[in-house]
């Protein structure tokens, strides 16, 4: 088979891309369209734990993405702030590890502290002109939306005004704000961080791929995905998209009611409750906000899911599991049941995006069109055309 030559500038891939198609083998394969990639993906909400990780004061979370690093941690006035991973003083790391807590942040390195609020709170023998107030954590953005903590690491991030109340919404009406985190996994995924978000956005491979999630879930099924269902609101909960084709100033989000087979109430193996109810009247609802988080929530527990690209074929997938706020392990829920089917889901889309990335290396690679099963897919994909367009100076940008 013939192979031409591939477009030899983002600006060409962009032009030739074909709407209603999947993308052209360079958007998933070249460093410089990954590093487009992370410059647009920073600027964006993403979602970084649960409340309930950080919720005493000195409690802190570290969060990686790409090559930047972040703290969160919860102030004494019981404020929780985000603060870029890097001291002021050589550029380490400060806090090590996933989580912790401390009653001020401590570079490893050469013990510069910072109070809980990034003032600088100590750094030994420094000149007589060194002023601490000009060195405190550099801030990030953070908005907690009903327990769940967002950050950016843009100067200035997408609008969240409609997208915020929809999401706290669900996380109201699901018991979000009080839950706790059971459980977290993480599945690292060798392939383009496009091919995991194309993957988590249709169920056509639902049905082949994921019969354990076809056993409970109507999503599965022909005809069942809309971006907009068109159901009764659950719970006070309405569907919401805000995924217009074109960027428009507002953080992408879309909150959307599922209904689950007959007979079933909740994500397990059986489809019965696998802990104490927090919310909701029955149906399940999947939510996204930003490029990267997906939330899904059942009547007796939560799912989060946090995607994280690491290079260009490397892609991090963190899975959380949220539970009632005074639920106990053994006696309220048993973990591996909990677990189990977004475990056994997640270990599968590990192979067939791996697999997905295999075949897209080819030289026999042709982006083939969506299916009607495919509009979530498509939808992602075609915004992401776009931003990764308007992010281009516009004297090297694409053609409209």
């Amino acid at each position: 088979m013939q192979r031409s030559e591939p477009p030899q500038s983002i600006e060409q891939l962009i032009r030739a891309y074909h709407p209603g198609h999947a993308l052209a083998q360079g958007f998933y394969l070249r460093q410089d369209v990954f590093d487009q990639d992370m410059a647009l993906l920073l600027g964006r909400w993403t979602c970084v734990g649960h409340a309930s990780e950080v919720a005493a004061a000195g409690d802190w979370l570290t969060a990686e993405f790409g090559a930047e690093s972040a703290i969160v941690v919860r102030g004494e006035d019981e404020v929780l702030r985000a603060f870029y991973n890097v001291c002021r003083h050589r550029g380490s790391r400060i806090c090590v590890g996933d989580r912790g807590s401390a009653a001020m942040l401590t570079c490893p390195y050469h013990a510069w502290s910072y109070h809980l609020d990034g003032r600088l709170r100590g750094a030994r023998e420094m000149p007589a002109t060194f002023n601490a107030d000009d060195h405190g954590l550099q801030p990030l953005a953070l908005k907690d939306i009903g327990g769940l903590i967002f950050i950016s690491f843009g100067d200035d991030p997408p609008a969240l005004g409609d997208a915020e109340p929809a999401l706290g919404a669900m996380t109201r009406a699901y018991g979000w704000e009080t839950a706790k985190v059971a459980a977290r996994r993480r599945y690292d995924v060798a392939a383009n961080w496009k091919l995991v978000m194309e993957n988590y956005h249709e169920c056509y491979h639902c049905a082949p791929a994921h019969p354990e999630f076809s056993a409970v879930h109507t999503l599965a099924r022909p005809h069942a995905r809309r971006l907009r269902t068109g159901l009764a609101p659950t719970a006070g909960v309405a569907d919401f998209e805000a995924w217009a084709s074109e960027p428009d100033g507002r953080e992408v989000a879309r909150v959307m009611r599922s209904e689950l087979l007959e007979g079933c109430v909740s994500g397990s193996a059986d489809g019965t409750y696998l802990a104490p109810l927090m919310g909701g009247d029955g149906a399940c609802v999947f939510a996204e906000l930003g490029f990267l988080s997906a939330f899904l929530a059942y009547p007796d527990h939560g799912v989060i899911y946090r995607f994280i690209p690491r290079a260009v074929c490397e892609t991090a997938m963190e899975v959380i599991w949220l539970v009632k706020g005074d639920a106990v392990e053994g006696r309220d829920y048993g973990l591996d049941r909990l677990t189990w089917l977004w475990d056994i889901t997640s270990v599968a889309d590990k192979t067939i995006i791996e697999t997905n990335q295999a075949g897209v290396r080819s030289r026999a690679y042709r982006p083939g069109p969506f299916s009607l099963m495919e509009p979530g897919a498509q939808a992602y994909v075609e915004r992401y055309v776009r931003e990764l367009e308007a992010r281009l100076p516009t004297e090297q940008g694409a053609a409209p």
